[in-house]
């Protein structure tokens, strides 16, 4: 019979202290140690919050164990193969799958919000040609809060949905302006008539002087990386997020702090690592020989794109995204360039292997993504970029979750201070 408690002894004086259990849905149940300081005088110690759940969640579940992810219960299998990414946003925004009605209303409204003020133009001239597009990210997305007064009451539901639809429809907007600027290109205006992703394929790669037709395989791939990307439980950026807004920031301010950190190479870069692995790899024959490095601990080559931190199974995202991979590469792939065909070999040899079977070291969704994003010609440098725009709708959403919750509070994390006892000061002269 499962008790609703659990009791720590505390060793030193005897004293026993009952903490309540929360039942998890799915997933393990979790023991609230909200009192435990007031009641023990400790703290508890955890580097990273590996053990810690830090807030109630109805958004996205995830078992590594079982490798699956659930966006609002439905498997992330169900959702690639038959929603679009907006029908996917407005599923993680409202908690249901809209119908037809509801999906169309939703796409004119994303779609009204997308043109960005032309007063923004002038911050992009103020960035540096050369300037990482994730840096222009941070800075433009930032500022949104100084044009948009009309949805700053954070407390108002309607401001925050106001709030959630500008940054999910922005920012295709502003990360193609963010690549326009780096390329010396001029801006393109959104294109109502097109899809999400077919709008910001247009963005990114038409010129005023020419005409552009969006490729559906290009336009389908995307969508679909979209939505693999859209939320994955409470990650480093997504927990930043959350920990800026419990501060009452303006939205603006904490999807830019969530840019920031998906920005660090542990996080969102996994996908242009895997790139930069492969061009060190630089030929097929050396697949082997590479292969043996990275089952020695001691040689620092490390395999990328393969494992993941919290599934220990295959991640269901790659399964997913394997098929459109191979798919992508074969309509679009330039059949000169050796990076793909190394990609796939090492992909074959990897998947054989019983080192990497064993270790389940399989393929992860980085792996394939960035193979994806090449193919379509879009630069390394952009990916995480690509990364930020799908995970807007997951930052979105968990921040208008977190703000709406009763006991909401500042976020106030605790430390095991390990640095000098109380010293008096030694004035200088006699240091």
């Amino acid at each position: 019979m499962a008790k609703d408690t659990v009791t720590v002894i505390d060793n030193r004086t005897g004293k026993e202290i009952e903490l309540p259990i929360h039942t998890a849905t799915q997933g393990p149940d979790v023991v609230d140690i909200g009192s435990f300081f007031r009641e023990s005088g400790y703290f508890t110690y955890d580097p990273g919050f590996l053990s810690t759940a830090s807030c109630h969640s109805t958004l996205t579940y995830l078992d590594g164990q079982q490798g699956m992810l659930m966006y609002r219960g439905y498997p992330i299998e169900q959702l690639a193969e038959r929603s679009t990414f907006l029908e996917v946003a407005s599923l993680m925004l409202y908690g249901n799958l809209p119908d037809r009605e509801e999906l169309a209303d939703f796409r004119k409204i994303i779609v009204h919000h997308s043109m960005l003020n032309e007063a923004l133009k002038g911050f992009f001239r103020g960035f540096y040609h050369d300037a990482h597009p994730m840096a222009i990210m941070v800075g433009v997305v930032g500022s949104l809060s100084a044009f948009y007064h009309d949805s700053s009451d954070i407390t108002n539901p309607e401001h925050r949905e106001i709030a959630a639809h500008r940054m999910i429809a922005k920012m295709p907007t502003i990360a193609a302006a963010s690549y326009k600027h780096s390329i010396g290109e001029p801006q393109v205006y959104p294109d109502n008539r097109l899809s999400y992703t077919g709008n910001l394929l247009k963005m990114m790669f038409s010129v005023p002087c020419e005409e552009y037709e969006v490729d559906p395989v290009a336009e389908k791939a995307l969508d679909l990386i979209f939505i693999l990307h859209a939320d994955h439980e409470q990650n480093a950026s997504t927990s930043t997020v959350r920990l800026a807004g419990s501060s009452g920031a303006n939205p603006f301010a904490c999807i830019a702090s969530g840019i920031a950190a998906l920005w660090g190479p542990a996080h969102g870069g996994a996908n242009e690592a895997v790139l930069n692995m492969l061009i060190e790899i630089g030929d097929v024959q050396n697949v082997p020989k590479y292969l043996e490095r990275a089952k020695d601990r001691n040689d620092p080559f490390r395999l990328m794109g393969f494992g993941h931190r919290v599934y220990k199974n295959y991640d269901p995202r790659a399964r997913i995204i394997r098929k459109m991979c191979h798919e992508v590469l074969a309509r679009l792939g330039d059949n000169n360039d050796p990076l793909f065909e190394l990609a796939l070999k090492l992909e074959e040899i990897a998947l054989k292997d019983d080192y990497f079977i064993q270790r389940k070291l399989y393929p992860n969704v980085d792996f394939y993504s960035g193979l994806i994003y090449r193919a379509l010609g879009i630069p390394s440098n952009m990916f995480t970029v690509m990364f930020a725009i799908a995970r807007t709708v997951g930052w979105v959403s968990q921040w208008m979750e977190m703000i709406g919750e009763k006991n909401q509070r500042i976020g106030r994390p605790r430390q095991l201070y390990v640095g000098p006892v109380k010293r008096d000061y030694i004035p200088i002269n006699q240091r």
